[in-house]
């Protein structure tokens, strides 16, 4: 077993330290918020996901997982450094680098032996050369540098990181690269090997295709509203074909969260500075930027004025299981809301700590979807939480003022809908509404 440091602990790099402590590597995790280290070391996860906070506690009683906010005490004989900092979104869509850079020359004033430095964190091609040239301008010490991209999904983040499909491990320099596959040997996953570039590239370009299939099936299902098809039908179709699969084909109210709207900007512009016009990536961020307001434009045209509205809003995260709220489209929507005029009352079972810190202070919290729903004139389904999907459409109707639905995520059944007597808009499927005629 390896001794490894990880550079960061957001989402990527604590779940990494703790997926390799889990293993049986000793891992010491470095990060330069005091705060956050503190909580760590208690054991207390920063964020939420299924099953981390136990396996973090877990692996500092047993002596193979650490905190720190030094990088000489971190760093001190490791055998590979892992970068898990954060690559946010500049103004223009281009990854920001500053956090990368920041690490690559911490890393130059410790360093003291040969190093292979692991990238996890998604970074724009070219970028692990540019780190291995930058280091070699402040430190004689040889560092050798692999692209090794996570494919983490937030909520299943601990699963993919024990039963994921694929390890991709990108190097120019042999014995790094294999040092890398023997440290994820324990995982039994298939590890396949390519040239640093490539493994940069493959992150963005498996990101962006999932992103397309959401805008595609989003678009699919706009079409079937005008036509008087079901969208549901129409992906179940499609996913019968093995060459489409049915995966990412779920129409709603679009993407979100920390990768697929950051990255697919983030390939755009690499496209543009390498004069090649993306075109269809284009028009995947358009439909994806449109579509989050489709539940708003139905609940105008069914409402008219939505000033002096009660709304009930159940579901802020970006997707049911964690507590993140970037890009999440209840952002867009609620602020819509609150413009329009409309009272809010909002639940999510995890995320309403987060959405404080963003939402505008007009809104209201609910403890429950009950309480959010009570006297409400409408309401709007944004995340599929169980706890909220759960909940009868029968004690819907008999909690709201008006029983209108309009559902983000097509989690009920319209044909049930109707039969309880709740008006009922979903995407992709004909509205339940007083002038609808069954087809």
């Amino acid at each position: 077993m390896k001794k490894i440091a990880v550079i960061g602990t957001g989402y990527v790099g604590l779940v990494t330290g703790v997926a390799l402590a889990e293993v049986g590597h000793t891992v010491t995790c470095i990060d330069i918020d005091e705060e956050k280290v503190k909580q760590l070391q208690a054991g207390h996860s920063p964020i939420y996901e299924a099953g981390l906070e136990d396996m973090l506690s877990k692996n500092i009683s047993n002596k193979r997982l650490f905190n720190t906010t030094s990088y000489e005490e971190g760093c001190r004989n490791a055998d590979a450094i892992y970068v898990a900092v954060g690559t946010p979104e500049n103004a223009d869509g281009t990854a920001d680098l500053r956090f990368v850079e920041a690490v690559v020359r911490e890393l130059a004033e410790v360093l003291q032996e040969e190093t292979v430095l692991v990238t996890k964190s998604t970074v724009p091609v070219g970028t692990n050369d540019w780190m291995q040239s930058l280091m070699a301008s402040l430190t004689d010490v040889p560092v050798h540098a692999v692209s090794n991209p996570e494919f983490l999904k937030e909520g299943t983040a601990l699963k993919d990181a024990f039963n994921g499909d694929r390890i991709v491990i990108g190097s120019d320099h042999g014995p790094a690269g294999e040092l890398v596959e023997e440290i994820n040997r324990p995982f039994g996953i298939p590890v396949y090997h390519t040239d640093i570039r490539s493994a940069e590239m493959i992150k963005y370009a498996a990101n962006a295709f999932l992103a397309t299939k959401i805008s595609y099936i989003n678009e699919i299902a706009n079409l079937c509203e005008l036509l008087g098809a079901n969208v549901e039908d129409v992906a179940d179709g499609m996913g019968m074909d093995p060459r489409i699969g049915r995966s990412f084909l779920n129409a709603g109210i679009g993407y979100g969260g920390s990768c697929f709207p950051k990255d697919t900007k983030a390939l755009v512009n690499m496209a543009d500075q390498a004069g090649h016009n993306f075109g269809i990536l284009d028009e995947v961020v358009l439909v994806n930027r449109k579509q989050r307001l489709k539940l708003f434009e139905k609940a105008k045209h069914r409402l008219g004025s939505l000033k002096g509205k009660n709304i009930a809003v159940l579901g802020l995260s970006f997707k049911p299981n964690t507590d993140d709220m970037r890009e999440a489209a209840s952002l867009a929507i609620i602020e819509e809301l609150i413009l329009a005029g409309a009272t809010v009352t909002a639940f999510d079972p995890i995320a309403m700590p987060n959405a404080k810190d963003i939402l505008p202070e007009a809104i209201y919290y609910a403890d429950s979807s009950n309480e959010a729903l009570q006297h409400a004139d409408a309401a709007f389904l944004l995340t599929e939480w169980d706890e909220i999907t759960s909940l009868p459409l029968t004690d819907i109707k008999q909690l709201m003022a008006s029983p209108i639905l309009f559902d983000g995520r097509n989690c009920y059944d319209p044909d049930e809908a109707e039969r309880i007597g709740i008006e009922y808009y979903s995407i992709g499927r004909q509205d339940i509404s007083p002038a609808a005629e069954r087809v």
